[in-house]
């Protein structure tokens, strides 16, 4: 996450940025990621986290969402 907040030391971010071109599996992981955080800041208003959750979000990631928060 620090790497895509921008967060990382510029010698951190260097190594890891020239690890990426060398490693699809690790651009591929990245991907991933940040398609998952978007998804997940897309679901959520940021002024309302618990408001109503939009209709096409499947049931068994509610679940997983309260059940996650519950060990908190």
């Amino acid at each position: 996450m620090a790497w895509l907040d921008g967060e990382l030391e510029p010698a951190t971010r260097s190594l890891f940025d020239e690890h990426l071109v060398a490693c699809l599996d690790c651009e591929n992981y990245l991907d991933s990621y940040k398609m998952t955080v978007a998804l997940g800041k897309s679901i959520c208003d940021p002024d309302d986290p618990d408001g109503p959750v939009p209709d096409d979000v499947p049931e068994e990631l509610i679940q997983a969402v309260l059940a996650a928060r519950r060990q908190c």
